[in-house]
């Protein structure tokens, strides 16, 4: 098929996330025609933690958007203190991470709003309101994307194709084997998130809560308000008649610190809830010309506080492996090492992290382990601070800058 110039970039990618927005900025500074959709009008609520490590913030000055970060008003979070069923607690200083820095509280909503704006300043062609329908698929590779607005389906063309539309995977799902999405159990938890205000958060903490079967976090935002996020199992929500309200009451404020800090906490949004059915890493190159970014790549477990900053990441990796091999792409060649690249880079930064917090999710999601743990590691700052350390990346890339090139 031949498409119109118009409709024929260097780089399409599905999702304006932070992992979408990260790779498209970077791509687009470094000279890429890129081509941004997302299903959404911004700004729009999204469920998540809203906690923004303090590793963030060098990617922030790098994308060019630290200015707008810190003008909407978020919340300074100088440690996040871990608290057991029975209100033990073992804190984990910010600066641990990246040293007279502080962490960040800011809504989804303001921050990928400031992410989307500035990969409009980059020169990066977004479409808002924009579904990724399904992969554009020639010559046995993918070519590109057809999104759908409205009535309207369109073809658009590109060298590489990135789906960083989150855990739903709306391109790299239509590439997976078929019968991989037959027959699926349940999702075994489902996660809530509203928006509170009256909470009794300690100030400048992110407060994690453990209980049974899950956890959950609180921590400030913009506006005076706290975000709170939490995971359940679903035989609980189901039980409780999917009445987040319930559940947080009858679930999560089994925790006794919990129980103290919601007392009289009312919501002031609608709660917004979402299935999880794994954690860890999917495939990285779904298809010859498609890249797996963010969380369509891999969903590392909320409590380690890191997400955001592996979105921002995993969006720079893939950056910065294709303009290394645009110049090839544009001749006509060279995705199969621009692969293979992706996947050992990719590999070298995330692996590591991702089996820690997998280690963690044993404790994590049982109250007794989750006391054992809390216990433990309060008595050696130098475990504590291990373990946390091992939920970034490693040191070897601590010195590395998160600029633009």
């Amino acid at each position: 098929m031949t498409l119109s110039a118009a409709n024929t970039f260097d780089v399409a990618i599905a999702g304006a996330g932070p992992a979408g927005t990260s790779a498209a900025i970077r791509l687009a500074l470094s000279g890429a025609r890129v081509l941004l959709s997302e299903e959404k009008k911004f700004p729009r609520p999204k469920l998540c933690g809203e906690f923004i490590s303090p590793e963030c913030l060098a990617h922030f000055e790098g994308l060019g958007v630290m200015e707008q970060m810190n003008g909407v008003g978020g919340a300074a979070l100088a440690e996040t203190v871990f608290y057991s069923r029975r209100g033990r607690s073992v804190a984990v200083p910010s600066e641990w991470f990246k040293p007279g820095t502080q962490a960040l509280g800011l809504s989804r909503s303001e921050m990928d709003l400031q992410l989307l704006e500035r990969a409009k300043s980059a020169g990066v062609v977004v479409l808002e309101e924009t579904h990724a329908s399904r992969p554009f698929w020639e010559d046995n590779a993918v070519r590109g994307v057809r999104l759908k607005s409205g009535d309207t389906a369109q073809d658009y063309q590109a060298l590489v194709t990135i789906d960083a539309t989150g855990r739903t995977r709306a391109l790299a799902r239509h590439l997976d084997p078929p019968g991989v999405n037959r027959h699926r159990q349940k999702s075994p938890w489902v996660a809530f998130k509203a928006h509170l205000r009256n909470t009794h958060v300690a100030s400048g903490a992110c407060e994690i809560y453990f209980y049974e079967h899950g956890y959950g976090g609180l921590s400030g935002v913009e506006d005076g308000l706290s975000n709170l996020c939490f995971i359940v199992a679903a035989t609980d929500v189901r039980r409780l008649g999917s009445d987040p309200e319930r559940v947080l009451k009858e679930v999560v404020m089994k925790n006794s610190r919990a129980a103290y800090t919601l007392a009289e906490a009312r919501s002031q949004t609608p709660w917004l809830s979402v299935s999880l059915e794994s954690f860890g890493r999917r495939t990285l190159v779904p298809a010859a010309g498609m890249l797996a970014a963010g969380d369509a790549a891999a969903f590392i477990d909320p409590f380690t506080g890191s997400g955001m900053l592996m979105a921002l990441e995993s969006g720079q990796v893939a950056a910065e492996v294709i303009s290394r091999h645009l110049p090839r792409l544009r001749r006509g060649n060279g995705f199969e090492s621009l692969a293979s690249e992706y996947r050992t880079e990719y590999g070298r930064r995330f692996d590591s992290r991702l089996r820690v917090a997998g280690l963690l999710r044993r404790a994590a999601f049982f109250p007794h382990l989750a006391d054992a743990a809390i216990l433990l590691s309060g008595a050696s700052s130098g475990l504590r601070r291990k373990l946390a350390r091992s939920t970034r990346r490693s040191s070897s890339h601590e010195a590395k800058a998160a600029g633009a090139n």
